[in-house]
């Protein structure tokens, strides 16, 4: 074994039927993905704690791959696991001390991990000194564009929320040029306020509300904004890695490396002006072909219904988006309706629980097509979604029990809400230098 660590190893390597909605409590903490840590609280792990994933695949098999591979396994398990030794990330990544403390100090030089001293003994022996990812350095820096709002937030290698900055503002047709100086302003501001704590931005990734072309930063067309062939790279800083996606991709992204209620196979639905999907399936996420997959809320409920802002007719989205159940509960669109809606609907007033009943009804049809197709472990509902889900699940679950043809599919409600895609979009970027850590050095 040479001690630059470019060997990998050294040694050996590492139903009921119907429908149910389950509370996080209810799953057990290998579907959920968290780990106890020694305070006893929940953190965030890697699915099914594969460190590194497969989006390594990149890096080339020659001795420099080998080694950024390996620097990516050993920021995985102490990010994963941490605070941990040397001896501890060696015996859990299968190589050896003298290779583990090689790439540990690497890492160290670069401010991506830091010493905590000693760890507390629980043997005979000099205790190690306990290694942890650094609260300093490179952080993501996650956007959101909504049709109602633009939202900004950095997160560090730990996984903490370190500046965040959101406006309300109306961005329904508006050009994206204007849209995207407002966000741009946002990101400064947050990178600014992130530098005063240590903090420097590994990258930028946007979550909007339509349908991006896979590999690029071009929205194709985003209908609740009336967006068409938009390349975002035009009007955005040049200095930092880009990445652009859909909302519902970065919600699903986030509900499977941060929720307490997903198992490693699932169908992610969000809604908030529109309803957008996303599927995950061994704890990787299916973008399709074309980077188009999960337009669920343009799944025609009723063929001859009302016409959808994409031309189509009877979308869900006109049945169950924000903007249809508030119209069928007698309410006028604006920020905060999602919390009005939830409100009265607990306050007993029938009309809203009706619009509601009524959606619920129209999402569970559409979703019996996607279970059947797709045959999730789970229905996650994020977004506006989970703080509406008491008046929805029963009208959901009703119809997807009536419908789906096989086992049974847990329906259970997301703990991270409308923050999702924004969270999703800036562990992306984290997630990034933990899968390259030489590609930030």
């Amino acid at each position: 074994m040479g001690r630059d660590g470019t060997e990998e190893r050294a040694g050996a390597g590492v139903p009921s039927l119907g429908v149910r909605s389950v509370r996080s409590a209810e799953l057990s903490d290998d579907r959920r993905g968290r780990r106890p840590d020694a305070s006893g609280s929940r953190r965030p792990v890697t699915p099914r704690e594969r460190e590194p994933d497969s989006r390594q695949g990149h890096l080339p098999d020659t001795q420099q791959g080998m080694r950024r591979r390996n620097l990516s396994r050993v920021m995985h398990t102490v990010a994963a696991h941490g605070p941990l030794s040397r001896a501890a990330v060696a015996s859990r990544i299968g190589l050896t001390r003298a290779a583990v403390s090689t790439l540990v100090d690497e890492l160290i030089r670069t401010g991506l991990l830091e010493e905590l001293g000693p760890e507390r003994p629980a043997r005979v022996g000099r205790p190690g000194s306990a290694l942890a990812v650094s609260a300093r350095g490179p952080a993501g820096i996650g956007a959101e564009v909504g049709v109602d709002h633009l939202a900004v937030c950095a997160v560090d290698l730990r996984g903490a929320v370190r500046a965040r900055a959101v406006r309300q503002v109306g961005n329904r047709g508006r050009a994206p040029e204007p849209v995207l100086a407002d966000l741009v302003s946002l990101v400064r501001q947050v990178i600014e306020e992130a530098e005063l704590e240590g903090l420097r931005p590994a990258g930028l990734a946007i979550a909007v509300p339509g349908l991006v072309a896979r590999d690029t930063h071009t929205v194709v067309r985003a209908p609740n904004l009336d967006w068409h062939d938009a390349d975002l790279g035009t009007w955005l800083p040049t200095e930092l890695p880009l990445t652009v996606d859909n909302e519902a991709n970065f919600g699903a992204l986030a509900e499977l490396w941060l929720g307490d209620t997903a198992p490693a196979d699932f169908l992610h639905v969000s809604a908030e002006i529109g309803i957008g999907a996303a599927l995950v399936v061994d704890g990787r996420l299916l973008r399709g072909s074309r980077g188009f997959a999960g337009e669920l809320g343009h799944v025609p409920v009723w063929p001859e219904g009302p016409e959808c802002a994409c031309g189509g007719r009877g979308c869900l989205e006109q049945y169950a988006g924000e903007e249809a159940v508030l119209r069928a509960a007698g309410l006028p669109p604006g920020a905060g309706r999602v919390a009005v809606l939830a409100e009265r609907a607990a306050a007993g007033d029938e009309r809203v629980r009706a619009a509601l009943r009524d959606a619920g009804a129209a999402l569970g049809i559409a979703l019996t097509g996607a279970v059947n197709l797709l045959d999730p472990r789970a229905v996650v509902l994020g977004g506006a979604l989970s703080r509406l889900a008491p008046w929805l699940l029963p009208s959901l679950e009703g119809e997807l029990g009536r419908r789906i043809t096989g086992p049974g599919c847990d329906v259970v409600v997301s703990g991270i809400g409308s923050d999702g895609p924004l969270l999703g979009a800036a562990h992306a970027v984290v997630r990034a230098v933990l899968d390259d850590p030489a590609g930030v050095a």
